[in-house]
């Protein structure tokens, strides 16, 4: 379904548009872009990935990797260290948008960032200053004392891991991550799309735009942007509805 509807929307940009998509915004097993790539010509489509989507690889390929026998444990790679990983992967990823050279750096520095411990410090690639997502930069900066209390990693778990991150560090891959933008607002209101109009059930195409439009509508204002609706129908708004509309908006 979504790679008909991508193929569609590149499809009908000249006639419609008078124009071409050069990128496809998607996740990294997209088959939409497969379908895409080559709709105007060979590769005249670029692939971007969203970061949300490649900071997740962090955490799913070393957790498989976790289950090599002698890495898990305590004291070694723990799910705690791997979240922390995936955290400070993405962190970089966000603050070096735009420059490939300064987010490969930033990336491998991470890694050290996080495998450090009191024992072992190994934050000479974290960029120095007050401004430094790095603590112990921070410290420096201020000359204040550091205590690292971080238990870091053994080098020859750090030795076995190192391989595996440093594919997540690739430049073809980071370059595709310069945008510095995920997907997030686009699945949240495919979120409210499909709780109004199921993935699995069939309906027919006026029952679609109906259901996109509210999609929208509660997307951008929320439930209260029902009320004006409800307005021009001459619906009447009781107070219970106005207080349980504000109730799920404050929710989400």
């Amino acid at each position: 379904m979504e790679s008909v509807g991508a193929f569609r929307i590149f499809e009908r940009s000249v006639m419609k548009r008078e124009l071409q998509y050069t990128e496809y915004y998607g996740d990294g097993d997209s088959k939409a872009f497969l379908k895409v790539k080559d709709i105007y010509g060979e590769d005249t489509v670029t692939k971007l990935e969203c970061i949300g989507h490649v900071q997740k690889r962090v955490g799913s390929r070393l957790r498989k990797l976790k289950k090599t026998k002698g890495l898990g444990g305590k004291g070694k790679l723990t799910d705690k260290f791997i979240d922390k990983l995936q955290n400070y992967y993405g962190i970089v990823i966000r603050s070096n948008a735009g420059s490939i050279e300064k987010m490969q750096s930033a990336v491998i520095a991470a890694f050290f960032h996080c495998c450090s411990s009191n024992r072992n410090l190994m934050h000479g690639q974290c960029p120095d200053g007050k401004d430094s997502w790095c603590r112990y930069k921070r410290a420096l900066s201020d000359k204040r004392q550091y205590l690292e209390k971080s238990p870091g990693l053994p080098n020859s778990v750090m030795k076995v891991i190192k391989a595996t991150y440093l594919e997540l560090c690739d430049k073809n891959l980071l370059k595709k991550c310069l945008h510095g933008m995920t997907q997030n607002n686009n699945e949240s209101f495919n979120n409210v799309l499909w709780t109004i109009l199921p993935k699995e059930t069939f309906v027919q195409q006026k029952t679609l735009f109906l259901g996109s439009y509210i999609a929208v509508l509660l997307f951008n204002s929320g439930y209260l942007g029902l009320l004006p609706i409800f307005n021009y129908l001459k619906i009447p708004i009781v107070p219970l509805t106005l207080k349980k509309y504000m109730g799920i908006d404050k929710e989400n």
